[in-house]
């Protein structure tokens, strides 16, 4: 679920980037000496000039004197009150310049470990679950993980935007080894399934207090970047993960494949801990953006995530088991969520309003629709065209580095002006890529076309998500951080239960076979109709194409009232 070193001369900065200094005519309020640590800026300027030296001179007046006198002198480096650290002002500084870079390498580093588990975990569980003797719960395993971290999403965001980013964060990991540590030394089935259960809500924890930390550590300039550097972390676990994850199991046995993640983690939070307390820690500035929280909103919210969660669970459920019985969990299930969606995601994310309810629909269109394709690529080659499992996967691992490619790209600062078009031309790719899948149903058709158009897909998709993100940081003030970050996952997360479930259903009724929520496929699929398939990539591809809609509503009118009011009022999105 990404403008990153400085501009060229040729594009103009943006607003947050630099400011000017004001006449009489036009002086500004006074400065609060507040540093806004979720815009973009290193600091805000006072009339007249930067810091101590900006200070005096409003004292002095707003004339053609002080105005002169605060170009002559040179700023100190602007310092943040709140945390009372110098923040670096270079305005070339990079992820990985000393400022940042403790920081950078140790997020990146859990992401690494975290993408190696998830990718790791699918080549272990069968083994596990065989010698667990709870092959039957097979599908909880994963599930389980996915709806628990539905609700860690919810709690992370209510927790980071009241206190930041280090709470939720340290927690989240804790609970994620916890969870592994229970599953690596379980000795029954169940046992195993509430380890994953924990694993997720520690998951759902992290992943949305990286989002904060990084809109509260970072410069807006250097987002994109440490979005692209999070993709990036993803290509080799994808490629070597499942690998790494055999072998271990072979030769030291499915348990070290649980337990020797969480003692990795602790080198790179070391690392990282002390750089978010100085740069994260604490609850943000508000500067008066907003109102206070309702009384009675925590709990309301806390309410709509165990609905959510209950309910994805329930619609995961009957998407595994596909009888008459099934329709009773399923319709709970859609009772629950949608409630639940309607409190937790932006007003207006439905009917894809401008600016940031967009932005989060776009995520779960683009996110849901490429799964859930991706889910049946393997099984169309295996029954269809007679691969192997292995080389069935093999055709998709080229997306890994062209996803990576994508997300690199539209870190560029040259690209920051267009990202809207960017998104949708992202979308297009996607789009295509799905369509083109079902192609390799004709004899005539080469093998190795669905590789290379998945390669375009997953680049289309590098182009996407990493851009949502940062979007998404863009238009939230520093106190909706977390809730937004947590909406964004959401959307995310649940559709791609909902698009596979509706997709596996239709495959199903076509004589395909039963889908479960794991992206896994029955072996009841083993002689499937080939046009099975089309049911699935056919609709997928037009949701896709859907998406390349939506980017045209992300941007909002700059006459708005402000950034992040989560009703897509906020500043222009992009450029």
């Amino acid at each position: 679920m990404a403008a990153l070193e400085p501009r060229d001369a040729d594009v103009a900065p943006t607003p947050e980037q630099t400011r000017t200094p004001r006449t009489a005519d036009h002086a500004a309020p006074p400065f609060d000496g507040v540093r806004d640590p979720g815009s973009g800026t290193e600091t805000e300027e006072p009339p007249g000039g930067t810091g101590e030296q900006g200070s005096r001179a409003a004292e002095k007046g707003s004339g053609p004197e002080a105005l002169g006198n605060s170009r002559k002198a040179v700023a100190p480096r602007p310092t943040d009150p709140r945390l009372g650290a110098p923040q670096p002002a270079d305005p070339r500084a990079g992820v990985l310049s000393r400022a940042y870079r403790a920081l950078s390498i140790g997020i990146v580093s859990v992401v690494l470990l975290i993408a190696f588990e998830a990718t790791a975990v699918g080549t272990a569980m069968p083994v596990a679950a065989r010698e667990l003797d709870g092959v039957s719960l097979y599908a909880f395993a994963f599930s389980g993980y996915f709806t628990t971290s539905l609700l860690g999403m919810v709690l992370s965001g209510q927790w980071a935007d009241r206190q930041g980013p280090l709470g939720p964060l340290a927690t989240g990991i804790s609970a994620f080894g916890a969870g592994l540590l229970l599953s690596g030394t379980a000795g029954s089935m169940w046992v195993f399934i509430a380890g994953r259960a924990v694993q997720g809500l520690g998951g759902g924890l992290v992943i949305v207090a990286l989002y904060v930390l990084v809109g509260r550590a970072y410069p807006e300039r250097l987002r994109p970047s440490i979005m692209a550097a999070f993709a990036a972390s993803w290509v080799v676990p994808s490629v070597v993960g499942p690998l790494a994850a055999g072998t271990v199991t072979e030769r030291l046995g499915w348990r070290w494949v649980f337990l020797g993640i969480p003692v990795l983690v602790l080198l790179p939070m070391a690392l990282a801990l002390p750089q978010i307390r100085r740069r994260a820690s604490g609850p943000p500035e508000h500067h008066g953006e907003g109102e206070p929280a309702e009384p009675g909103r925590a709990a309301r919210r806390l309410r709509l995530a165990f609905g959510i969660s209950l309910g994805a669970g329930l619609v995961q459920y009957a998407a595994q088991d596909l009888s008459w019985w099934s329709v009773l969990p399923g319709a709970a299930g859609a009772v629950l969520l949608v409630p639940a969606v309607r409190g937790l995601l932006p007003r207006g994310t439905y009917r894809a309003a401008r600016g940031l309810p967009s932005v989060v629909l776009l995520r779960g269109v683009a996110a849901g629709s490429f799964i859930a394709a991706e889910s049946f690529i393997p099984l169309m080659l295996v029954t269809q065209r007679g691969l192997s499992p292995t080389m069935a996967g093999v055709s998709l691992a080229l997306g890994g580095g062209t996803w990576a490619l994508g997300s690199f790209v539209q870190s560029r600062p040259r690209v920051e002006p267009y990202r809207e078009r960017l998104i949708a031309f992202g979308m297009l790719l996607v789009a295509a890529a799905i369509a083109t899948a079902p192609t390799v149903l004709l004899d005539a058709v080469p093998v190795w076309i669905i590789a290379v158009a998945w390669g375009f897909g997953c680049f289309g998709m590098g182009l996407v998500i990493s851009s949502t993100s940062v979007l998404l940081l863009k238009l939230s003030t520093p106190r909706e951080a977390g809730s937004n970050s947590a909406a964004l996952q959401i959307s995310d997360g649940l559709s791609n239960v909902v698009l596979l479930a509706a997709g596996g259903a239709a495959f199903a009724a076509l004589g395909g076979g039963a889908v479960g929520g794991t992206h896994e496929v029955t072996s009841a699929a083993s002689a499937s109709h080939p046009g099975a398939f089309l049911v699935v990539f056919v609709p997928m591809a037009v949701v896709a194409l859907a998406g390349a809609w939506i980017a045209g509503r992300l941007r909002v009118a700059e006459s708005a009232s402000g950034p992040g009011t989560g009703t897509g009022t906020g500043r222009v999105a992009a450029g």
